[in-house]
């Protein structure tokens, strides 16, 4: 079971990229242009205001190049950091814990784009296309799953 497991996680992970990236498009669209409900006041944010326009340009931003896969680890790492920014500027200073403090979606969005800064893409994204040394996820196994070569 855990072999099949094993085999499916690039693709999980790229499925994981893509939902994750999708939905924090869709915060920065309805912040800076006023759809699919708007910001938080139901309105577009004016253009320029600090911080949230910022925000909804980098949500928006970062969050299509993590969709498509391009750039993923460095559009995570900005899409983290603003969300690091947006939890312990915004929210934590009502309550420490974001239960109670209404920061949630600004903790698991951080801890969503960490992660992949981390673990990277996926098994499909743009990068592939564009990396000279792009393997397939079965190249990938086979090489993990030899075991290293210990020396005499």
């Amino acid at each position: 079971m855990f072999t099949r497991l094993n085999r499916a996680q690039p693709y999980a992970l790229a499925l994981f990229r893509v939902v994750i990236g999708f939905l924090f498009a869709c915060h920065g669209a309805a912040s800076l242009f006023g759809v699919l409900g708007g910001s938080v006041s139901g309105d577009a944010v004016p253009v320029g205001a600090w911080p949230g326009w910022y925000a909804a340009l980098i949500q928006l931003v970062s969050g299509i190049l993590v969709t498509l896969g391009l750039g993923t680890r460095i559009a995570a790492l900005v899409a983290s950091g603003s969300m690091a920014y947006a939890y312990f500027s915004v929210h934590q200073p009502d309550s420490l814990f974001p239960l109670q403090n209404g920061g949630e979606s600004s903790a698991v969005f951080c801890w969503a784009f960490l992660l992949l800064v981390f673990t990277g893409p996926g098994a499909v994204a743009v990068d592939r296309l564009f990396s000279a040394h792009a393997r397939t996820p079965a190249e990938e196994r086979t090489t993990h799953d030899k075991a290293p070569a210990i020396p005499a």
